[in-house]
């Protein structure tokens, strides 16, 4: 067989097999654009003691929506969700008392689902989970 042809039957076998798995990466694809939650970019909260700013913890948020929602619409709403955090977080800092490099997390969620139902609408918001969080400073905090 010439070299060529060898290179052709090559190229056949292997486009005929990497066919299914591409199919496949684009069905995934296409769920994770039709997935039904809505994520913040990263925002920085304040961390206060005794009245004063002592560390600033970066939250990444999801906003899990109910499959009635409109996902596209409330993506394009992200900058409202991140704004509500932003200011409920400097009218009332998420301080946990116990840890100075962490939000309280239940008050966090059960302030963001107000704030996401209020935006999206009702029957809209599932559930917010937060994603991550990283504080800013780890070390030379004052005693919580």
């Amino acid at each position: 067989m010439k070299p060529v042809l060898k290179t052709l039957v090559a190229a056949a076998l292997l486009s005929s097999l990497t066919g299914p798995a591409m199919a496949a990466g684009a069905k995934k694809e296409e769920k994770d654009a039709a997935a039904q939650y809505v994520d913040l970019k990263t925002v920085a909260l304040p961390i206060l003691s005794k009245n004063a700013v002592v560390n600033h913890v970066f939250v990444s948020l999801r906003i899990n929506l109910t499959s009635a929602a409109n996902a596209v619409r409330l993506r394009e709403m992200e900058p409202l969700f991140r704004d509500a955090l932003v200011r409920s977080a400097h009218r009332a800092p998420y301080t946990l008392a116990s840890d100075l490099t962490k939000v309280d997390e239940p008050r966090l969620i059960a302030t963001m689902t107000r704030q996401a139902n209020a935006i999206a609408g009702p029957g809209q918001i599932r559930s917010v989970v937060i994603a991550s969080q990283t504080p800013r400073r780890r070390k030379t905090l004052p005693p919580a």
